[in-house]
């Protein structure tokens, strides 16, 4: 791919690392101004290149989305091509990225591997070995074998590309676009996986201990009337002192008794009153004597509309 500017002046290497500053890995920064917008320039063209060979409707590479992203982007160029200014021959784009995948067994797998986010070589260099120069270059880059890499939605012909080059022809389906491929689940050191805890089936909910449970039952007998008693018969502990809630004891379980209502009645007579019970028994107590003062406020005035009435009666 061919510009109005000098590519080799550009990237004075053969391959070129560029990452979210936009500045050649060699170089700490860039004084010219030219020189960086001749870089958004060529980035942004290969970005269409790629999504127009891909027939993608939106690139996926430009420098504006590299420099907002912690990505690499590999740039190869022909240093001999466009009469010695050089032409940009391809790119590769690589990311690490946290993916949720499954192995062979189905089992759920977290793992944050290097992924090829984006592949082009110009149509006229195709076929000449640039590809797998580029490849082999950033493989030696990260020391990362290409069986530990996942490939984000890698077409048909990429797909070849791999098949041919490193052998990868037997890939792991997968529920989202990135494909990996038999062996990347073997080496967890380098691919960095970890096995996703399954969810616990939501059971039944027991807010309460043993003992918390038997304090609750031993207040609702406790209640005063009108409170309705508890439908479900209480279970009963053979020793009281047998109370330990360790690992391998629990309490004795006896056949289930069924009080009468004279027993009841004497149990909650004879237990102790909590502050809650007394709190409900003065309320109530409070509530009936209103009642009973209204009752009898509402008999007097009854009486003394009558005795008026009667003594109209008799003047008339």
């Amino acid at each position: 791919m061919a510009f109005p500017f000098d590519i080799n002046q550009l990237f004075p290497e053969r391959v070129t690392l560029l990452d979210q500053t936009l500045v050649a890995e060699n170089r700490k920064s860039t004084e010219r101004p030219d020189l960086l917008a001749h870089i958004v320039t060529v980035i942004d063209e290969l970005g269409r290149a790629s999504a127009k060979a891909q027939q993608l409707t939106t690139p996926i590479t430009s420098a504006s989305k590299l420099q907002s992203q912690k990505h690499q982007l590999y740039l190869l160029k022909d240093v001999e091509s466009n009469r010695g200014h050089g032409m940009v021959v391809g790119f590769l784009k690589v990311g690490y990225k946290k993916l949720f995948l499954l192995d062979r067994q189905g089992v759920h797998i977290e793992a944050e591997p290097l992924c090829v986010l984006d592949f082009y070589i110009a149509e006229n260099f195709q076929r000449h070995g640039y590809g797998s120069e580029l490849f082999d270059f950033m493989l030696q880059h990260n020391n990362l074998e290409p069986v530990l890499m996942a490939y984000d939605r890698p077409s048909a012909k990429f797909l070849s590309f791999l098949a041919k080059n490193y052998w990868l022809t037997q890939s792991v389906p997968q529920v989202n676009n990135f494909v990996v491929f038999e062996g990347f689940f073997l080496n967890k050191t380098v691919a960095q996986l970890r096995k996703v805890p399954l969810k616990k089936p939501d059971g039944e909910i027991k807010p309460y201990s043993v003992m918390e449970r038997e304090v609750v039952n031993q207040e609702q007998r406790a209640l005063p009337w009108p409170f309705p008693l508890p439908h479900s018969p209480q279970r009963s502990v053979s020793s009281q002192s047998s109370n330990s809630l360790s690992v391998g004891s629990s309490p004795s379980r006896v056949p289930l008794q069924v009080t009468s209502a004279s027993a009841v009645a004497g149990n909650r007579d004879n237990s102790p009153q909590s502050p809650l019970t007394e709190h409900c028994r003065a309320r109530r107590t409070s509530q009936q004597g209103l009642a009973a003062r209204c009752s009898l406020y509402h008999w007097h005035l009854d009486t003394r509309a009558v005795g008026l009435l009667d003594r109209h009666t008799h003047a008339r």
